[in-house]
């Protein structure tokens, strides 16, 4: 006995249609056009997740360059000079110090000078 799939495929369709809502012209209405675009989608997601977490930093090491500079010393003598003190700061709030609290920043510079 054969195995009609209308109601599983029903079910699949609406669930790939339902990601595509928005997408323009056929890619959200029918289903051969929208399954590749959502397929398409989520692989770009998945890799721009972890994209972001790369692009961040290079933010973050950009920022604190360009603020060690003012002081004389480059991003990786900086960091050099933290670690050997033992701070353990990450480069996050490394950018953050340098962009919202510079005189605080400054003062962690001539620290490790």
């Amino acid at each position: 006995m054969r195995v009609k799939t209308g109601y599983t495929r029903r079910r699949r369709h609406k669930k790939i249609l339902k990601l595509a809502k928005g997408y323009y012209q056929r890619r959200h209405s029918t289903y051969k056009n929208a399954e590749e675009s959502v397929r398409r989608a989520l692989a770009y997601a998945y890799r721009d997740r972890k994209v972001k977490k790369r692009e961040f930093r290079r933010l973050w090491i950009a920022r604190i360059n360009a603020a060690v500079r003012e002081y004389g010393l480059n991003y990786s003598r900086f960091m050099h000079a933290l670690s050997e003190k033992g701070i353990t700061l990450n480069r996050k709030v490394l950018s953050e110090l340098a962009i919202r609290q510079p005189e605080e920043f400054k003062s962690l510079v001539e620290s490790v000078k």
